[in-house]
């Protein structure tokens, strides 16, 4: 099992080569100095109660504004063929102390997940790199055969607050709901603008009866 986890690692690094995600410097870790005091200036770090009727999720852990430099990194990672962008973020996560010991409390890590199409048109979903690389630097177990997307659908960017919550409805399904019973489990995405996404996957995996459920993000709109 050791063996196939470094061999998984090696095989990640060679299609994500050891340079800063921003100015494309080598740099083992993925983020030089440089560039690492541009994104402090920006961070937030922030992590925001949720309390609100009908919201699934207990608290959003977010760590920029999504805003400025920030959404056209976050852009290019997601759009642009920049997958390596990964590394860089999720460093950059790990580096701020409240997060990391906030991480610590967690069960289970799960990403959101991308339909068939759209990983076909991508060839990655930006969200699972965030949580494989998180779930092996925290040592905290990942999850991806527990919530599925079964439908492609329009894109939530191209829509309105109102279009995104009929748009996200039903298209998410729970699989091995017996594996997060009682787990605290924190679900990764990319992008908070809305929650539309985020608050139905969270809808979809009460159904396991977690103990709770809180959602990382690089970004809040």
């Amino acid at each position: 099992m050791i063996t196939r986890i470094i061999n998984i690692t090696n095989i990640m690094d060679l299609f994500f080569p050891p340079i800063c995600g921003i100015c494309g410097k080598l740099n083992k870790d993925g983020l030089c100095n440089k560039c690492k005091i541009q994104l402090e200036k920006v961070a937030e770090n922030d992590i925001l109660k949720q309390d609100l009727e009908d919201i699934y999720i207990k608290e959003l852990i977010y760590i920029f504004k999504y805003e400025g430099i920030i959404r056209k990194l976050i852009l290019d990672y997601k759009f642009h063929e920049k997958p390596y962008m990964y590394v860089c973020f999720v460093n950059f996560v790990l580096k701020n102390e409240k997060i990391f010991e906030k991480l610590q409390s967690y069960d289970t890590i799960i990403p959101v997940p991308i339909s068939k199409k759209r990983m076909k048109e991508r060839g990655y979903n930006q969200s699972l790199l965030i949580a494989k690389k998180l779930s092996r630097e925290v040592k905290i177990p990942l999850q991806v055969n527990c919530l599925l997307k079964t439908k492609n659908i329009i894109e939530q960017s191209k829509l309105n607050k109102e279009q995104r919550k009929q748009n996200i409805q039903n298209v998410y399904e729970l699989k091995n709901g017996e594996i997060l019973n009682k787990k605290r489990i924190l679900l990764i995405d990319d992008i908070y603008t809305t929650g539309s996404t985020v608050n139905e996957c969270a809808k979809i995996l009460q159904q396991a009866r977690p103990e709770k459920i809180d959602v990382l993000v690089l970004a809040k709109d």
